[in-house]
Parts: structure tokens; C-alpha cells; sequence
């Protein structure tokens, strides 16, 4: 392949599809913005009490067992100062990701390098929860993080070169 510099140059059909797994990723990423952004503030409605309630009643729909038991002890532990916390960080981290995919969307070059910041400071403490919780369901979050990091880096590389 030819180098340009230290890059090599990529195809007219390379950008393209980077473009498109770069533009979904990204899509997908702002609706789950948009979703955090809404649970977030619905937290702020929903008394815990009904939250451990709705809890409880569909993990007795579940048979005992060492998920569910665990689960059942996590949703104990949920108090006020609990849900003040996840509501403030769905709300904060959906706003954040919205802003940067808007920008992303609108090729605005300080977007892609805040962007892969914002997503790794994500993955480290996601990583974290891993190591503490064991929850598939972060793994595959972090797994989409780190997907959609690579698109908006490839993008970006693409975007820097065609504004120099």
C-alpha cells in the first residue's frame, strides 16, 4: 500500500466503510446517551422504595440461585443516596457522550480527540467495575467502547488529513 508520510493512504471504498461503522457506532452511541440522559432524570422521580419493590417482584420470577441471590443483595443495598448518585452520573455521562457525538456528527475536529479521552477515562472505570462486580453486561459495554474508539480514531486520522 502506498505511505503518505508515516501513513499509509487507504481507498476511496476504505474510507467509506470506516465512514459507515464510524457514523453507526456513533449513532448508537448518541441513542445510548439519550437513553442514559432520560433514566437519569427519571431517577430523580422514582422513589427507591418502588424501585427495590419492581426489583424484588421480577427476580421472584427468577429460581434461587447465586445471580439471583446476588442480585437480590444488591438491589438491598439501594437507598436514596444511591439513586442521587446514578441518577447524577446516567445524567452527566449522557450529557457528556451527547455533546461529543453531536460534535463527532459535525466532524468538529476537537471532538475526536475529547471524544477518545472522554470514552478511555469510561473504560478505566469500567474495567474497574469489572474487576469488582464481574457484570457481563460492562464487559459488553466496554467491548462497544472500545469498538467505537477505534472508528472514531480511524475517522479522525481520515477528517485530519483531508482538512490539511
Amino acid at each position: 500500500m502506498p505511505m503518505h508520510g508515516s501513513e499509509p493512504l487507504i481507498t476511496d471504498q476504505e474510507e467509506r466503510t470506516v465512514y459507515q461503522f464510524f457514523f453507526w457506532s456513533v449513532v448508537l452511541k448518541g441513542a445510548i446517551s439519550v437513553a442514559e440522559i432520560v433514566a437519569g432524570i427519571a431517577l430523580f422521580f422514582i422513589p427507591p422504595r418502588f424501585i427495590v419493590a419492581a426489583g424484588n417482584l421480577l427476580l421472584s420470577a427468577f429460581p434461587s440461585g447465586t445471580i439471583t441471590d446476588s442480585v437480590e443483595a444488591e438491589i438491598a443495598k439501594y437507598t436514596a443516596g444511591t439513586v442521587t448518585f446514578v441518577a447524577l452520573y446516567l445524567l452527566s455521562r449522557g450529557l457528556i457522550k451527547a455533546v461529543l457525538v453531536f460534535a463527532l456528527l459535525k466532524n468538529k475536529l476537537w471532538a475526536y480527540p475529547w471524544s477518545l479521552l472522554v470514552l478511555a477515562g469510561f473504560v478505566v472505570y469500567q474495567t474497574y467495575q469489572i474487576w469488582k462486580d464481574h457484570s457481563l453486561i460492562v464487559v459488553a459495554v466496554t467491548l462497544f467502547d472500545l469498538v467505537v474508539m477505534y472508528f472514531i480514531w480511524r475517522e479522525w486520522r481520515i477528517v485530519a488529513r483531508r482538512s490539511l
